[in-house]
């Protein structure tokens, strides 16, 4: 259900959030941390990579991405860009046998997985020890929505496009990742989205 929600939302997704002031500034600020974390020759996977705009980034400066989404039209538009992108869902995560040198996963990716320790339990095989995992996820309590009286991230889920949307509370997401050790956390624009950074123990 999420890759069909996405499908409709590709065409005009880098127009509406990605070249928007709002989303460039978040993006830049996430991509002014993960930067330092990998070299050129790293391997990187990408969960929920949309039009692949992280990976393009990454791969500018020499990382190997391995880019999946749950949408085939995000996946479309990121091939179009040269990312070499994989259909494949989160969940889906057990299917993939190998290491990595790091993870990341971008605004809100995360939110659409109903089980997130299921995917800790399955990162925490695929990077290898001392690898990082950055990702950005929108968080129970969120300043912006509640000035406008939206309450709805605090019930911990929502219906949004027909899909079931997750918002954890930050105990929750760390607890989601036991194989990791949690390095930094910090809201981006009032807690529209809540930054984690791990390393694998």
């Amino acid at each position: 259900m999420s890759g069909t929600a996405f499908d409709q939302l590709a065409p005009t997704y880098d127009a509406v959030w990605t070249d928007a002031p709002r989303g460039r500034a978040q993006r830049d600020r996430v991509w002014r941390d993960i930067d330092p974390l990998f070299r050129s020759g790293d391997h990187v996977l990408d969960l929920g990579c949309g039009t692949g705009e992280d990976a393009a980034h990454l791969e500018s400066k020499g990382v190997h991405v391995h880019a999946i989404d749950a949408s085939a039209e995000m996946i479309r538009v990121a091939n179009t860009r040269g990312v070499q992108a994989q259909l494949l869902r989160i969940e889906d995560l057990g299917q993939l046998d190998r290491q990595y040198d790091g993870a990341i996963s971008n605004f809100g990716a995360l939110n659409c997985v109903a089980d997130l320790p299921g995917v800790g339990l399955h990162l925490a095989r695929l990077i290898r020890p001392g690898g990082w995992l950055a990702i950005s996820i929108m968080p129970a309590v969120c300043w912006a929505e509640i000035l406008r009286f939206q309450f709805r991230r605090l019930r911990g889920t929502a219906q949004w496009r027909g899909m079931r949307v997750y918002y954890p509370f930050a105990r929750a997401v760390i607890r989601a990742f036991p194989g990791f050790t949690l390095v930094r956390r910090r809201s981006l624009a009032w807690g529209d989205h809540c930054f984690y950074l791990f390393i694998r123990k």
